[in-house]
């Protein structure tokens, strides 16, 4: 889902990432009503209107993921949100990061325990939250 997003060859920037995930969302609703949108993902008409008019609307994972699967070219929304915490979860790895040190790293915009959470599935995790913590994490990787 969020891979091809990520240009590692230069520093990744969280509202630049937000910005990404927004143009896919876009294309993944494009040829789809807004009605049938919402009555298949359960994300609001204003909230799927909005991102088609190029806002940048508040969203979970869990959200995004639901509207990426309305296109057939992703796989369902369960195998969309298990790859985008694999890929905070390998990142963190190979970055050595650790809960607290990427707390620390995103200045402390989530605590150590709700950012495991979060990234665990437990709790939801905005598509703003996933950028900050995607983009943090990129970037530890250099």
């Amino acid at each position: 889902m969020i891979r091809g997003a990520v240009d590692t060859s230069e520093e990744v920037d969280p509202s630049g990432l937000r910005a990404a995930y927004d143009d896919l969302l876009i294309t993944a609703l494009d040829g789809t009503a807004i009605d049938v949108a919402t009555e298949e993902t359960g994300v609001d008409s204003e909230t799927l209107t909005a991102l088609t008019d190029g806002d940048s609307p508040d969203l979970t994972l869990e959200e995004a993921a639901g509207v990426l699967a309305l296109d057939e070219e992703f796989p369902e929304a369960d195998a969309i949100i298990a790859e985008a915490r694999d890929i905070l979860l390998m990142g963190m790895s190979q970055a050595v990061l650790d809960v607290e040190a990427l707390a620390s790293g995103i200045d402390d915009a989530m605590d150590p325990k709700e950012l495991q959470q979060k990234i665990e599935g437990r709790h939801p995790m905005t598509l703003d939250e996933y950028a900050l913590v995607h983009a943090y994490i990129e970037n530890r990787k250099r």
